[in-house]
Formats: structure tokens, sequence, C-alpha cells
């Protein structure tokens, strides 16, 4: 096997009790997709040879989700829960004699970028050729991190826990940031030496670096900004990640052309996909698979998940685009608007109070306010073709299944419930009557009545 191939483990056993939730702690999603996979997405970009996640034995959606992402990831079973040290040792039967670099993640850190795991492994074969690379990170405040001690060359000698660093203890301001890379050669013989003479009993991944600096084996420290290791153990840690990666995203996009009226209001999701010269105002929420094109304006309040959005369309305010909406160029699709399932053609309207679900609707066709496609019965959901360039009046009903042809115009307040020829108009409104005076009849008598009484 060749020295240069990449192994990753990701460490995703832990219960997360503080999370207070029936949902395994690495199956919280940040930003519309959970931790395990982005902690994966970010490993896939090394192209490792081998990837093993270890999962709890009371944890088989871990262990799905998982096998279900690109990477093909094999699970191995922590039966027992003894510390990080022991986690990894997990993962030996599966990951087999391996001589390459194996990364060390844990599966509840999903802010670590690919290029700081690749100066990770690059840090292995530097010249000292050390053969453990720690992730170190220098935070404003040191609160309650591990903190490394270093040799007189500069390469860590122990990681000293917060609660036992006196002042007068010669410890950097590095802090454990958690990751770390090893020498597949030298990685479970090293781990075999970790005791658990602690007050948890537990085998902690930490004790590697003493154990590696004592046997002269080299140990070197790769720096990386104070977010990227931010971990997540409570609600509380999820929102402070939630936000980071909100804020990585939303730079991402400012950089790529999209102007925000106030960014720190826009959500996006890992897969939003937007174009260039695009404008969102404040309070627009995207959720899974979105994909916007050049020149859009999403105007305040939008909400829009599972939507492809055409160039040069205004979105907005207050619209609703739900999964399976796919507009054409120049659509406009206005206040209180919501379209599901449905695809608007080049050029439609539908600025007002409108519902389009599981429909067509044809190029420059102008629906009007408070129309509906009455889709569902109950039972089944069926569609609406609706033609190009036809004219719906405003409080329309169109009852599915029905086709409208191209150049049809549909009178206000119709409910359309056959199919209607192209070119035709139809009215199915009832038959206007007027009753002269009877207004000021009944106010004289409403008024004698009030005096009665």
């Amino acid at each position: 096997m060749s020295r240069d191939q990449i192994a990753i483990i990701v460490l995703a056993a832990g219960m997360g009790t503080r999370m207070k939730s029936a949902t395994p702690k690495v199956l919280h999603r940040v930003a519309g997709r959970t931790m395990l996979d982005l902690v994966l997405d970010e490993g896939a970009r090394l192209k490792p040879k081998r990837t093993v996640v270890v999962a709890g034995p009371d944890t088989e959606g871990v262990a799905n989700q998982a096998q279900a992402h690109s990477l093909n990831a094999q699970v191995a079973i922590q039966k027992k829960r003894l510390g990080t040290a022991h986690a990894v040792r997990a993962a030996e039967k599966t990951l087999g004699k391996f001589d390459g670099t194996v990364l060390v993640l844990f599966g509840d850190s999903p802010l670590i970028r690919a290029e700081t795991l690749k100066r990770m492994v690059r840090a292995l074969k530097s010249r000292k050729k050390p053969t453990l690379a720690f992730l170190g990170f220098r935070p404003d405040d040191l609160g309650s991190y591990g903190r490394f001690a270093l040799g007189p060359d500069g390469a860590p000698t122990r990681i000293v826990e917060a609660r036992d660093i006196t002042p007068d203890m010669d410890v950097s301001d590095i802090c454990n940031g958690g990751a770390m890379a090893a020498d597949g050669r030298h990685l479970f013989k090293l781990l075999a030496k970790v005791k658990n003479a602690n007050s948890q009993k537990e085998y902690y991944l930490t004790d590697l670096v003493a154990i590696a600096a004592k046997q002269g084996l080299g140990t070197a420290i790769v720096e990386c900004s104070a977010e990227e290791p931010l971990g997540v153990n409570s609600r509380f840690d999820l929102a402070v990640v939630e936000q980071e990666m909100q804020h990585r995203l939303r730079m991402d996009a400012l950089a790529g052309g999209v102007t925000m009226i106030d960014p720190t209001t826009v959500f996006l999701t890992w897969d939003t996909k937007l174009g260039r010269d695009i404008v969102i105002e404040p309070n627009v929420v995207f959720g899974p698979s979105v994909s916007v094109a050049d020149g859009v304006q999403i105007r305040a309040f939008c909400h829009i998940e599972g939507a492809a959005i055409g160039p040069g369309n205004i979105i907005g305010p207050f619209a609703r685009l739900r999964p399976g909406a796919k507009l054409g160029a120049d659509v406009h699709v206005g206040n209180f608007v919501e379209v599901k399932n449905a695809t608007l053609e080049d050029g439609v309207k539908a600025n007002h109070l409108t519902y389009l679900g599981d429909a067509r609707v044809g190029t420059q066709t102008n629906v009007g306010a408070g129309t509906i496609t009455c889709n569902y019965d109950g039972y089944g959901k069926y569609h609406t073709d609706i033609g190009a360039n036809v004219f719906i009046g405003s409080d329309v009903a169109l009852v599915a299944p029905v086709k409208v042809g191209d150049g049809a115009v549909i009178g206000a307040g119709s409910v359309v419930t056959k199919d209607v020829a192209a070119d035709a108009l139809v009215v199915t409104r009832a038959e206007q009557k007027e009753i002269k005076g009877w207004a000021k009849r009944r106010r004289e008598t409403r008024a004698k009545q009030k005096k009665k009484t």
C-alpha cells in the first residue's frame, strides 16, 4: 500500500446527552446538512483511500448516514464508550493494515476545512518527518481548553488539561483542536500504550502527545483559525456553529457577486447555488436544494427550498417557493404567492396572493390575484396545465385535473372544472342582479327598529 495514501477515521459514537435529543448528536444539522456529512464532505476533498466512521452500539442512524455518503464509509462499532483513544482503536480491525497517513476527525466538529486537513497531511512529510501532527488554535479566551506544552524545538511534548494548569506551569497558549494526523505504521502501536489512569477511567487520545514525545517519534502542531475546531456538545454550541457556518456561506456568496442588503438576516444552506448580480433583501431563508441564476432580485421575507430560479426573476416580498418549483427567465412571483412542484415558464407573472401547485404555466401568462390551483381532493394530487399567453383574472379556482389552452382568457371569480380551448373566454360567475333603492330602504327600516328599542 502506498505511503502517500490517506485514510480517515471519524469519531461519531458520542451519546450527546447534553443535546437532550433522541437524534444522535452528529446527525443534528448545520446549514441544512448533518454534522457528520459536513465532516465527511471536507474529508472527501482529500480523496481518501479508506474512510471509517466509529459509531456507538445504539446509533443505527449514524451508520446508515455514513454508508449513504458518497465516500461510502465503512462503520466500526465502539461497543463501550471508554474515551477517544478507545474509539480510534475500535476502527483498527475495520481499517486493517494501513501504512499511509491516518486523519482522526470528530463528527461533532463540522467547521474544519479541507485546506487545514491537507496542511496536517503535509506536516507529516515535512523535513522533521513527525509521527503525529495535532491541530492547534489560539482563542481569545483560553477558557477550558487543553493546551500544548512545548519542547525546546517547539514541538509539543504533552497536552495539559485546563483544570490541571497551574500559574508556574510552562504551557503555551496554543490549545488542542482535537483532530490529528498520524503515520499509520505507528498509530495503533501508540494507542495500545494509552492508559486509563484518570478519574473517568477512560482512554484519551490527547495522551498520545506525551507517549510519542517520550519515544522520540516526533510531533508537530498545525495551527488553524479559532473557529474551525469548534465542537458541539449542547444546543447552544450548535447555534454557535450554525452562526459561524452562516457567516462563512454569506462571505462566499458576497465574494461570488451576490449583493445582500443585510447579510446577517439571510440564511443559506450548504448546497445553495447563487449566480452573479443577485440582490437579496433582508430576512430571506434558503432551504436545501436551491439554485438561483444571474440577475435575480429576491425581496424581503421570502422562504425558498427545493427550487430552481431562472435569470432575471423578481421574487417576493413574502413569497414561498417549495420543492419542485422551477421558474424560467424573467418570471415575477410576488407577495404572498406560493409555488409548489410547478413550472413557471419564461415571462410568467403571478404577483399577488396566489397558489400554484402541481402545475405548468406557459410563457407570458398572467395569473391574477387570488388564483389557486385546486390540486388535492383529500386523497390524491392532480395536475393543472396552463398554456402560453393566458390571462387569468382575479379570484379564479382551477380544479385539477384541468387544462387551459394557449391564449385563453379566464374571467375573474370563475371556477374552472373543465378543459378550456385555446383562445377561448371562460366566465363562470353568477349573473349580477341589481335591486334599486334596496339599501336605502334597509337603512330606514333598521333606524326605525333601533328607535323602538
